[in-house]
């Protein structure tokens, strides 16, 4: 072209512009189409020649303003081949906002139209206000008919030829391809097998269908309002404008009008609307009658179609009130509201699209609600198939999926997709295979991949790249998706245009005012483009950079009402923190890649941080994202570790890249994990994800939403999942396809234990398959397959599984359980040497010789005929540890069939045919049966209660078996049974409606037991008549030991040749000669209960003749209203005569006041008394040793018994002639301050060697000096505790007088000034006195001055605590200035702010050195105003040993005078600091004072609040401290650095014994340095380390260095990182240290093999054994229970959080030292807890018993019971969150009440009523059901 030929002139460059644009017509019309989306030249063009439709074409862009024509220019001189003389010029005249000079100046062509064109809008009408004209019903029609098809037209030109969605980056030819769908609620209109309308990606109809199904009902009463929920990208707008499209092409004809709204348009309209306005003046005007038109919808509503698009970016609040009148103006949110109630337009449909949260309220509930699941394989194939046109590059796209895991992973998102498609389009010309996916490995840099995609010629357009992604982030910052032509700049505007990287459309901003949009094609985008400003921005600083790197919880949407716009952000903040993205943000950024590096540290550490949260389920997933788009293995490492035990998702939905994002980041930990997904919405092909994740040990899913789609994915994955164990399958909508699919996959999973299958609604074929696969699964011990449908037939074939089966231990059916119980063969196998030999043919009997079987079919309407059937395959199979068959319809003759089967079915425990519709004749039949069979224990009938209980004990010839083996096959310890052995039957008639005509046919029907002990007949309608026909009768029961009749006991003794009935009323004559002896059975322990008699002297005399023929032991009660004085001595002295005598009871008897003097006499008056207890003057018990017993001491209890003054001298007296009294309890007294001075005067002549009680006796502070006053005559008083405050308690406890050393402690005493004199001077007469503790007894500062100044020794050391509020406010500048007045030498000082505690040891006598204190003072630097505390803190301090500060804040002036204090001090061997504050100059003063203290022996520094640099300065301080034996920096951050100083240090402390670091970040590298620092260390005794970061690689480096330390005693590494590896490596080590005393290594995921090798190596001397949640299973624990067995120095177990069912520890030889077990937590049932129980009883020392949040039901709660009164140092049973339900509890209350010494039982969160809970509280206050633990006090006496 001329130069010289080109005129500057507008009309010239308007003329050259139009030639140059002739050239590319198409390229025109597809810019005309974007800058004018609604525009439709064509109508109007067609028949112009291509220059003046150029013409017309420039004539509407230029009509639209400056910035659009600005932003035009810019994309011609960028896309199109323009001159540089020509593009200069273009640029200078048009391209800048200076000016804008109009093209032509004059003439009809001068600008564009002046109206919208026709098809598209039409000119501006208000459809809200004006009258509605009377329109004839044809006119009506003949309206609505045109502006119906005008609507369609009007959809046609929109999406003729378009591309469908709301655009793309780049232009590439697609086709729609549906996403999964799947239905969320029971509403769903029309029945799939699946639920999902999956539908079949290569039919070309069958997904249009499937879809279109979305609008399609079978009856018009449905819900008419569907809401699609899908994550961003997943293709939702896509959807809707697809809709639109097929509704034009006439697809969906059932409706006549379809409208479409974007909600992010909506939300830019800010004046109100009405509905016509929302329809006509925003969508579509009519050419005229609007009204009419309107009238027409709304009389034809059900065709109308109203699709909402972004319902989660609605912004307007729904409005509470209804809009009823069309006309009425509200929001465009309540217009939606309206309609989807129905109010407006009713019976229209409306369909809405949102991301998954919380949705508006407006939404209604019957709603139907989709999910939007996005692609799946085959989608994912069929949509890059039409993606690539040609043949070569499909099949090459293709290959790079198939086999690229990840690739497919990323594609599951439609949005994703399509841009991967965008890369590989890019990438494969040209690179070998496999190479373009691996440079496609996240989905960050996938969309950096389609970035270089854009690269003109291979250079980066930066700036218009930074443009774009500034106007992006200024989006997400301020809520907006829609920007305006102002809102970008020109050249960013033409940029994202000519790239597709912007989207434009016509906007509303109010009915008649319109404008064009621009928006980023997918949200996603948008947050791509804010990541990269984020990250190559100067303008943003690494603080606001990691801001950005947040976690958004799903959970939070419950209370949002809108969503926010990030949901990608942090993970592509991750993503670009990539190495792999660092030279594309420097080209970006235009720094240097060291710049870049500074940012991406930035996004890593701030992630780092994350990871060491406890993070909720939605936000581990989000975390998971993020550091998957980091490919950082070593941050993976540390999130992976980090991750809890148990990972619990819990309802929010969840996708298959997110289930693949977390099972990446889990394939790099060690540890196993356990995945629980409970009611998430999940993605079909979620399962796929999980293929051979082999960290899984549990995985779980409980939702109704998994059909069989979901099945058949699972069934996939589960075969390469080998270290799965526990698999759940729950509440799910699986039909037998699905079932199918996962069976055949379970027969390949042999290594599974636990299958659960609850509540699927599974069919009797489909349990029945399930169950045929149990031989195949040889590790299996739980199969689960409760709340399924069942029938009877199936039932039976269930039982004969379990008796045919060599592994089935229990069958358990309820009404809503079905579980199979198991033992693999290799156990069953193993106690096979031990089996009995029951004397049958070992042919028959051998594999009931392997294993015992518990059948329980409870509620299952089994009848006559069936137990029939049951009966033939038990006699057929193993022995039968239990049967229970209650609440079936056996009746009586199917209780006779199996209580006569009884004894060929070999049932060792237990036979339970209760509510089972037994009659009274029935009753006389089992009792025939059962009494015959020589194994039965007990039997208890109650027709009442409807119960049946058989219990057997085993045959004599089977003890040695039964103790040779386990209750259960799987338990490997020896265990001893419930009774060995019950050799005499008890039964219970009790509640039977028995009267007295029914005893003829019950005794002959008894008549055939020879074994019948115990009878009891309680409770029924005998009466008189009955109770002397059953005396008659009595003869014929054989030896019977025991009958209990009508509220009466009738006590039997001997063999039948004498009896005594002795019921209520006068005392029965006795025949003289009456024989209570019996051959052998005088061990039978017999009981002799009175009431409501006249007992006189004379009347006693004979009882007591009487009783003493009758054969011990023997417990007598007796009750009347009173005793007087005469007949209580007459009993008294007739018990020296009465040695059988173990207990007399005197119940609800009223004594006179002077019967406690008259009660003290029996010491001495019967030595054989051991206890004493009266109480409150009416319930008496006396106690006595047996003559085997050895002699001992003996328990005085006198409690609210009036007792005062002058009863004190006459009850001392009595009690001084006892010869070893060892506890004496005289509480709830009256004796006052008089009667306690009386007392201490005579207690030096009271033998007293235990304790004794004076509490709520009416004591003050006298009582509290004088106790302080007798100290000195009573030598052998060993601690005093005295409380009057609220608990008004008063305790001394004795020892022997030449045992050193008391403790009197004073609580609330509120002494007032005028006491402490008297106080100092009663301690300064007690010498022997170690330890004073003085709690809020109203010491202030003053008088507890005067105290410290008075109180002086000859010789000793005194220890004061003083506890009072003014002590925490005091600080610790003051505290001082006490300790500078003590009369004595200060060695200790110990502060506490928090607990307001000051202790101070004084040291007698003082010594002092005043040479030495001015030499101390030069180096002290002191103002004037506190150098004389000073010099009087150095003198009285001048020997000081320990000091300790806990929980103080120390200021500079107090750290200062900490300092000097220290700098003086020549004796300090102990430091601690704890939990405290100190200021920076304050740590600088510390660090100087301690860095003087050469001799310091122990420093603790632990838990006080110093940042990293700050404890670097203070390692320093370790400086020359050779002489150090303990130290203690636990949860101080010890960084690289710091910890460099701390182990350079540790070398050179070669006394050190104790070493504590917890909670100080150490990780595996710190380890490696710490061990190596450790060699120097031999003289270690304790290790701890807990609470870090230490891995397998730690651990090893520390076993490697603990073989050589000879003296560890002590080491702990609980809750750090330490997987099998590192755990058996440790074990190794620790074999060799012999002396090792405690061992912790909980919370660490250790599992079986660490505990197995453990057991082979457990230290001789073992006392703590901490292995809390550690993974181990039954095999472990049960080989460490057999290695226990070798530590009879064990005191402490805790194996709690440990999935040990059925592995629970059995010890054998018992742990006579052990006194406390936990086993909290641990999947204990009933029959584990028996041979648990047993084992209790081998353990005598135990104290503590830990059993909560296990399964336990009332037979463990039996088993407790019996055991409870034999463990006498049991204080504390945890039975929290259990089974146990108030029978069970009741039980608990009878052990307790026999004797034991229990303080507490917890019962918190049982299956106990309140009601019933209070009602045994009151009964036993030691039962504690309260959620806090209000533990009462100890009983007395014990």
């Amino acid at each position: 072209m001329d130069p010289d030929s080109l005129q500057l002139g507008t009309k010239s460059l308007w003329s050259w512009l139009v030639r140059l644009l002739s050239q590319a017509p198409e390229w025109m019309n597809a810019k005309v189409k974007f800058f004018l989306p609604n525009m439709d030249l064509g109508s109007r063009s067609e028949a112009l020649d291509p220059s003046q439709r150029i013409i017309q074409q420039l004539r509407e862009l230029y009509a639209q303003g400056p910035a659009p024509w600005q932003t035009f220019i810019h994309c011609v001189c960028m896309e199109l081949e323009v001159p540089l003389e020509l593009e200069v010029p273009l640029l200078s005249t048009w391209g800048h906002g200076d000016g804008f000079p109009s093209p032509l100046e004059a003439g009809e062509d001068c600008g564009p139209e002046s109206q919208l064109q026709h098809g598209i809008k039409r000119p501006h009408q208000s459809c809200g206000s004006s009258p509605r004209p009377k329109q004839s019903r044809k006119q009506q029609l003949e309206l609505a008919k045109r502006y119906l098809k005008l609507l369609r037209s009007s959809a046609q030109q929109r999406y003729g030829g378009r591309i469908l969605g709301p655009g793309q980056p780049l232009v590439f030819p697609q086709a729609y391809v549906p996403p999964v769908l799947q239905w969320s609620r029971a509403t769903a209109p029309f029945s799939t097998q699946e639920g999902a309308l999956m539908g079949d990606p290569k039919a070309e109809d069958g997904t249009d269908v499937s879809i279109l199904d979305l609008l399609n009902t079978r009856a018009d009463k449905g819900p008419r309002v569907r809401v699609l929920l899908g994550k961003a990208g997943m293709g939702k707008t896509t959807l809707a404008h697809w809709l639109c499209q097929k509704w034009a092409d006439g697809q969906l004809d059932r409706f006549q009008a379809l409208f479409l709204f974007e909600f992010r348009q909506l939300n830019l309209i800010t004046s109100v609307l009405t509905l016509p306005q929302l329809l006509f003046d925003l969508y579509l005007s009519p050419e005229e009658g609007p009204d009419a038109v309107f009238e027409y919808l709304e009389d034809n509503a059900n065709g109308v179609l109203l699709i909402f698009d972004g319902l989660d970016e609605a912004l307007q609040p729904c409005s509470s009130g209804e809009t009823v009148d069309p006309e009425a103006l509200g929001p465009a949110l309540t217009l939606f509201s309206d309609l989807c109630r129905g109010t407006l337009l009713p019976g229209c449909w409306v369909m809405a699209t949102s991301r998954p949260g919380k949705l508006p309220a407006c939404v209604p509930t019957e709603a139907a609600t989709v999910h939007m699941w996005g692609f799946d394989r085959p989608r994912v194939e069929e949509f890059v198939g039409r993606f690539f046109s040609d043949l070569p590059s499909q099949k090459a796209a293709l290959a790079e999926l198939r086999a690229n895991r990840r690739l497919r992973s990323l594609c599951a998102v439609p949005a994703l997709c399509r841009v991967t498609c965008v890369c590989l389009h890019h990438l494969l010309p040209g690179s070998s295979p496999g190479q373009s996916a691996a440079l496609l490995p996240t989905m960050t840099q996938t969309y950096v991949q389609m970035m270089l995609a854009l690269r003109p010629r291979g250079y980066l357009p930066a700036n218009s790249l930074m443009g774009l992604c500034e106007v992006a982030l200024s989006g997400l910052e301020t809520g907006k998706v829609i920007f305006s032509a102002r809102d970008i700049p020109p050249a960013t505007l033409a940029f994202g245009a000519a790239h597709g990287l912007l989207i434009s459309f016509c906007i509303c901003i109010s009915p008649g005012r319109q404008e064009t949009g621009y928006a980023f094609p997918y949200l996603s985008l948008q947050e791509f483009f804010a990541a990269l400003h984020l990250m190559a921005s100067p303008e943003v600083d690494q603080d606001a950079l990691a801001r950005h790197v947040t976690l958004n919880s799903r959970w939070v949407l419950r209370t949002k009402a809108r969503l926010g716009l990030s949901d990608h952000l942090p993970a592509f903040l991750s993503g670009l923190a990539s190495c792999a993205c660092r030279h594309f943000l420097s080209q970006l950024a235009q720094r240097d890649e060291v710049w870049v590096s500074a940012k991406q540290a930035a996004v890593a550490q701030a992630l780092r941080k994350l990871a060491t949260r406890r993070l909720t389920g939605p936000k581990v997933v989000e975390l998971c994202h993020c550091v998957s788009e980091t490919q950082e293995s070593e941050l993976a490492g540390l999130v992976a570790q980090s991750l809890p035990y148990q990972l619990q998702f819990h309802n929010f939905p969840l996708t298959h890249a997110d289930l693949a994002a977390v099972t990446n980041i889990l394939g790099h930990r060690d540890a196993p994990v356990h995945l629980n997904f409970e009611g998430c919405p999940l993605e079909p092909s979620c399962p796929e994800a999980l293929a051979s994740c082999g960290q899984v040990e549990s995985l779980s899913f409980k939702s109704r939403k998994c059909g069989d789609a979901f099945a058949e994915a699972l069934s996939r994955s589960l075969p390469t999942m080998g270290s799965l164990k526990k698999l759940g399958l729950a509440g799910s909508k699986i039909t037998a396809r699905g079932i199918s699919h996962v069976v055949q996959a379970l027969s390949l999973c042999p290594q599974l234990e636990e299958v659960s299958f609850q509540d699927n609604q599974l069919k009797d074929q489909e349990v029945l398959s399930i169950v045929k696969i149990l031989p195949r699964l040889p590790h299996l011990r739980k199969l689960d397959l409760s709340r399924n449908h069942v029938s009877d037939w199936t039932l039976l074939h269930l039982t004969e599984v379990a008796v045919t089966c060599p592994t089935v231990r229990m069958l358990q059916v309820t009404k809503a359980d079905l579980i199979f119980l198991l033992s693999p063969p290799a156990e069953t196998a193993a106690e096979l040497p031990g089996a009995p030999d029951l004397q049958e043919s070992a042919s028959s009997r051998k594999e009931a010789q392997s294993r015992s079987l518990t059948l329980r079919l409870q509620e299952c309407q089994l009848g006559v005929h069936e137990v029939e059937m049951l009966l033939a395959q038990l006699r057929k199979g193993p022995h039968l540890d239990e049967v229970d068959l209650s609440g079936n319809q056996l009746e009586d003759e199917g209780c006779r069939l199996m209580a006569e089967a009884a004894p060929q079915l070999h049932i060792t425990r237990k036979l339970d045919l209760s509510d089972n519709g037994l009659s009274m004749a029935g009753l006389y039949r089992v009792l025939g049966a059962a009494s015959t069979c020589r194994t039965l224990a007990e039997l208890h009938i109650s027709l009442l209660h409807k119960t049946v209980v058989l219990t057997f004990a085993p045959e004599p010839e089977e003890q040695a078996g039964m103790q040779r083996r386990a209750v259960f096959p799987d338990s490997h310890v020896p265990q001893t049974p419930s009774e060995l052995p019950l050799r005499s039957q008890r039964i219970r008639l009790a509640h039977c409606g028995l009267q007295a005509k029914h005893l003829e046919l019950l005794c002959k029907a008894l008549e055939g037991s020879h074994h019948l002990g115990h009878l009891d007949l309680s409770s029924n309608a005998l009466g008189d008549e009955g109770a002397a026909q059953l005396a008659q009768l009595l003869p014929g029961l054989g030896p019977l030991q025991s009958l209990k009749g009508e509220s009466q006991r009738i006590v039997l003794g001997g063999a039948g040749r004498g009896r005594d009935l002795s019921a209520a009323g006068s005392v029965p004559e006795l025949p003289a000669g009456a024989e209570f002896l019996g051959s052998g059975q005088r061990c039978v322990p017999r009981s002799f209960c009175l009431s409501e008699c006249q007992l006189e002297p004379l009347s006693l005399t004979r009882l007591c003749d009487t009783l003493e023929k009758c054969p011990g032991p023997l417990e007598v009660t007796l009750s009347c209203k009173g005793l007087s004085d005469q007949s209580l001595e007459t009993l008294l002295h007739r018990l020296p005569r009465l040695p059988q005598l173990s207990r007399l009871r005197l119940s609800q008897t009223a004594l006179s006041p002077r019967s406690p003097l008259i009660l003290a006499d029996v010491f001495s008056l019967c030595p054989r008394v051991q206890k004493v207890d009266l109480q409150s003057l009416c319930h008496t018990t006396l106690h006595f040793r047996s003559s085997e017993e050895q002699e001992g001491g003996c328990c005085g209890r006198f409690t609210g018994c009036g007792l005062c003054r002058q009863h004190v001298e006459p009850l001392c007296w009595s009690l001084s002639r006892c010869e070893d009294l060892s506890q004496l309890d005289l509480s709830a007294n009256q004796l006052g301050d008089a009667g306690l001075q009386c007392l201490l005067e005579h207690l030096p002549r009271v033998p007293i060697s235990g304790s004794l009680d004076l509490s709520h006796n009416r004591l003050s502070q006298e009582s509290a000096l004088c106790l302080v006053e007798t100290l000195p005559s009573c030598p052998r008083i060993r601690e005093a505790s005295v409380n009057l405050g609220s608990e008004q308690s008063f305790w001394i406890h004795f020892s022997p007088p030449e045992e050193a050393g008391k403790t009197l402690r004073l609580t609330e005493c509120h002494f007032r000034p005028e006491h402490v004199p008297r106080l100092a001077s009663g301690l300064s007469q007690a010498p022997q006195l170690a330890e004073l503790t003085l709690t809020q007894c109203c010491l202030g500062l003053e008088q507890l001055t005067v105290l410290l100044s008075l109180v002086r020794w000859p010789r000793g050391l005194l220890s004061l605590r003083v506890e009072e509020p003014w002590v925490g406010r005091a600080g610790v500048l003051t505290l001082p200035e006490v300790c500078a007045q003590a009369s004595g030498n200060v060695t200790k000082i110990s502060i506490s702010e928090t607990q307001q505690q000051l202790c101070v040891q004084l040291e007698f006598p003082r010594q002092e050195n005043p040479g030495a204190v001015p030499l101390r003072l030069a180096h002290c630097d002191l103002g004037t105003h506190r150098s004389l505390l000073v010099r009087q803190l150095m003198e009285t301090c001048a020997r000081l040993r320990q000091l300790s500060l806990s929980q103080v804040n120390l200021c500079d002036a107090s750290s200062l005078l900490l300092e000097n204090l220290l700098l003086s001090v020549s004796e300090l061997k102990t430091f601690r600091l704890i939990s405290s504050r100190v200021s920076s100059e304050g740590l600088a003063h510390l660090t100087s004072g301690l860095s003087h203290c050469p001799h310091l022996e122990e420093l603790e520094l632990s838990n006080t609040q110093f940042g990293e640099e700050d404890t670097k300065v203070l390692m320093g301080a370790l400086e020359g401290k050779r002489r150090l034996k303990r130290l203690n920096l636990s949860h101080l951050p010890l960084g690289g650095s710091s910890l460099a100083v701390l182990t350079q240090g540790l070398s050179r402390m070669i006394l050190l014994q104790s070493l504590r670091l917890s909670s100080n970040g150490i990780s595996d590298i710190g380890c490696c340095h710490l061990s190596k620092a450790l060699r120097a260390v031999t003289s270690l005794e304790e290790l701890g380390l807990s609470h870090n970061q230490i891995g397998d690689t730690g651990a090893q480096h520390l076993a490697a260095v603990l073989p050589g330390l000879p003296e560890l005693r002590k080491i702990d590494l609980s809750a750090n990182g330490i997987g099998p590896a590192g755990g058996m490596r440790l074990v190794e080590s620790l074999a060799l240290c012999t002396h090792l005393e405690e061992l912790m290594l909980g919370c660490n995921a250790l599992g079986d093999p660490t505990a197995l090798r453990l057991a082979q190596a457990l230290p001789p001397h073992l006392r703590v054994l901490h292995l809390p949640s550690s993974r181990l299973g039954p095999e472990g624990a049960l080989s460490l229970a057999r290695a226990l067995d070798r530590c009879p120095q064990v005191e402490v177990i805790s194996l709690a959080e440990n999935s040990l069912a059925g592995g629970v520890p059995h010890f054998c030889q018992g742990l006579p030292l052990l006194r406390q077990i936990d086993l909290v937590s641990c999947e204990i049932d009933d029959q584990t807890a028996k041979p648990l129980a047993a084992g209790f009883m081998l353990c005598p020392a135990l104290e503590e018993i830990l059993l909560s949040w296990n399964l336990l039901g009332d037979e463990a709660a039996a088993e407790l019971a019996r055991v409870l009164p034999r463990m006498g140092r049991l204080k504390r049973v945890d039975l929290e969150k259990n089974r146990i339900t108030a029978c069970g509890a009741w039980l608990l209350a009878e052990g307790l009440a026999q004797g034991s010494g229990i303080q507490v039982i917890r019962l918190w969160n049982n299956l106990i009523p309140t009601d019933m809970a209070q009602r045994l509280q009151s009964q036993e206050p030691r039962l504690d059901f309260a959620f806090f633990h209000n533990q009462p006090p100890a009983p007395r006496g014990t």
